[in-house]
């Protein structure tokens, strides 16, 4: 069936479905553009038109499937800004696409109404598999569907330059990396998720650009706007005079061009504070109402990353806020690697790694929400105690806190499994919405790093960076520049990260405490409530904790206790949240040390109220009531 679109694409060249098509690319400070057709006998020029506003635009016999780029002032040829296909990357030819042409498989999906329920999962498509495209990529998709996750989200498929990138260098927004497949195996993967009942977002990344193939500046310098800062490279430009407003529309029409010609389920944008917009709607709130309206009856989620956590991106557009569904908050995983590896070295400076620290995270979703910052010497975040948990994304591995360590290690090579089998259920059954990183269901050993696939010059350059960045760590800089230490970032390092899927099979083990846990989350009738209102917690020692779930007199109530310290025996027992009413006692649902989830096993639990808490370990129970009473 042909896509029902509830958006048009303006931008770039539109097959009009009798051999002709449309042109249109701004391009102010140029005198003259024209369409450069790579034909078999050569190149062939074909003019478009000044128009209102900078714009070029004409209509010329051009039949789908062609390669073209556009001619500026009679001179060099460069690729659409807008183009749907780079097949030979971000310096060769653009493809004539036409969308309409795709038949999709599962027309009637709707998307996913909310956040509450889902379980996300976030891919690399170049390294998820070995052979590291759409298809083999989609094959993999039952997988991920008998795990219990709901909602998948790939990492950036903008079109890089090189023959892999992790990601966030994309300079073609509109062209699915040719690396990965052809434009239509995405639209079959997209089509595979819905087949089997899993959403799908997509990464998108509109506060820079790659530092190779980006031609933008090439059509208008007023794509970028120098008067913010950016780390990653120049920032772009939402509110800097009148070429804002066409740079504004280019990325938004990039938003609900991925919504309505591929059919994601939404989008995550990648680090919103970075968005820097002074005029009256930002450019956030406005690409979200945009991204929504593209979708037509379809549902979608738009889930933003937000360093400083910011509530106003949550917030509906009614009450001053941007409207976004998500918001992925660090505060969680920063406690939790601090727990798990016992440092606090430089943007982990601020936190403890307490069982306060967790404790707090889980009823209130962040730790910082206004409090002073030595890390940034300054107060960070935002109100986040009113916001329903669901719409707070957490995670103890995303791609940049793996790829921003020396090693990129996964969480139980670091912390040892014991203790990442604790705060694997940890995550798992708290009422924010969890996430999991490629692998991490069957404890990987691949590490994820930071690769691409420069130049040699700029290679060289980008090498440097790196370390300069991960030298804010002092341990890092201690084994970049004393002990002599390299961290690749090429091929080396691209290898390194793909998954080894024989080790789904040889960690059974984990994969089980995973499914274990995502079934509890979803089908425990206490448990899956997921609400604020029915969950009360206490801190038991500096890394123990308990969370109790509130239910109804024929449910009962769980009992979730995490002690990542030494065993606790809690002789005496003041803690009110650990008592029941007469009649009833605790017994056991879960351990994470029992020995099917490759532990320890568990030990009874002693009787009469008493409670012991083995160290690196974390209990789920249930109120039952006593065979004696």
């Amino acid at each position: 069936m042909r896509s029902t679109t509830h958006f048009q694409l303006t931008l770039g060249a539109q097959p009009l479905g009798d051999g002709r098509a449309h042109f249109r690319v701004w391009a102010p400070r140029r005198k003259s553009v024209d369409v450069c057709l790579h034909e078999p006998g050569g190149l062939r020029y074909l003019p478009l038109e000044k128009t209102a506003g900078g714009y070029f635009e004409g209509t010329h016999a051009v039949p789908v499937g062609s390669l073209y780029k556009y001619r500026l002032d009679r001179g060099d040829t460069f690729p659409d800004p807008c183009s749907r296909f780079q097949p030979e990357g971000p310096h060769g030819p653009s493809r004539l696409v036409d969308p309409s042409r795709y038949r999709w498989a599962a027309p009637e999906w709707r998307g996913l109404s909310s956040m509450k329920g889902q379980v996300l999962y976030e891919l690399h498509v170049g390294t998820f598999t070995p052979e590291g495209t759409y298809a083999a990529a989609a094959a993999k998709l039952p997988l991920l569907k008998e795990l219990g996750i709901t909602l998948v989200e790939l990492m950036p498929l903008h079109t890089f330059p090189g023959r892999y990138n992790w990601g966030y260098d994309g300079v073609t927004l509109f062209a699915p990396c040719a690396v990965y497949g052809e434009p239509d195996t995405l639209r079959r993967m997209v089509d595979e998720a819905h087949r089997l009942g899993l959403g799908i977002i997509l990464d998108v990344v509109y506060n820079h650009l790659g530092p190779d193939g980006n031609y933008l500046s090439q059509y208008s310098q007023g794509y970028f706007n120098p008067k913010y800062p950016n780390e990653w490279g120049e920032p772009t430009n939402f509110d800097d005079g009148e070429a804002a407003g066409p740079s504004r529309d280019f990325f938004i029409q990039n938003a609900c061009y991925w919504i309505a010609e591929y059919h994601f389920d939404g989008l995550r944008l990648d680090a919103t504070q970075s968005l820097y917009d002074a005029s009256p709607t930002h450019i956030v709130k406005e690409l979200v109402q945009k991204a929504r309206a593209a979708a037509g009856p379809r549902n979608v989620l738009l889930i933003a990353e937000s360093e400083p956590q910011d509530v106003r991106v949550i917030t509906s557009p009614d009450q001053g806020g941007y409207g976004a569904d998500g918001l992925w908050v660090d505060d969680f995983h920063h406690s939790a690697r601090v727990a798990a590896v016992g440092r606090s070295e430089a943007y982990l400076m601020d936190y403890c790694g307490t069982a306060q620290e967790l404790l707090s995270c889980a009823l209130r979703n962040s730790l910082y929400q206004g409090q002073y910052y030595r890390w940034q010497k300054k107060r960070r975040g935002s109100p986040l105690l009113r916001t329903a948990p669901a719409r707070i994304v957490f995670y103890l591995q995303n791609h940049d806190q793996l790829a921003n360590t020396l090693r990129g290690q996964r969480l139980h090579v670091v912390a040892g499994y014991a203790r990442a089998r604790a705060l694997t259920t940890f995550l798992l059954l708290l009422p924010q919405t969890p996430m999991l990183f490629m692998g991490q269901e069957f404890f990987s050993s691949t590490p994820f790093l930071y690769f691409v696939d420069h130049k040699p010059e700029l290679q060289k350059l980008v090498h440097h960076g790196r370390d300069e960045f991960l030298s804010q760590f002092p341990s890092a800089r201690q084994a970049l520049k004393v002990e002599g230490h390299t961290v690749p970032i090429g091929d080396e390092a691209f290898q390194a990260s793909k998954l080894d899927w024989t080790e789904r099979d040889r960690n059974k083990e984990a994969l089980a405490l995973h499914q274990d846990l995502l079934r509890l989350r979803r089908e425990d009738p206490v448990i899956s409530a997921q609400e604020p209102s029915r969950l009360a917690g206490a801190v038991l020692s500096r890394y123990a904790l308990v969370l109790r779930y509130f239910g109804s007199e024929q449910e009962g109530d769980r009992l979730l206790l995490l002690n990542l310290g030494t065993g606790l025996d809690l002789e005496p027992c003041p803690e009110p949240l650990l008592a029941l009413e007469a009649g009833k006692s605790w017994r056991l649902l879960l351990s994470s040390e029992h020995v099917r989830y490759g532990g320890m096993g568990a030990p009874a639990l002693p009787g009469e109220g008493r409670l012991r808490i083995p160290g690196q370990t974390a209990l789920v129970l249930t109120s039952t009531e006593e065979k004696n009473a």
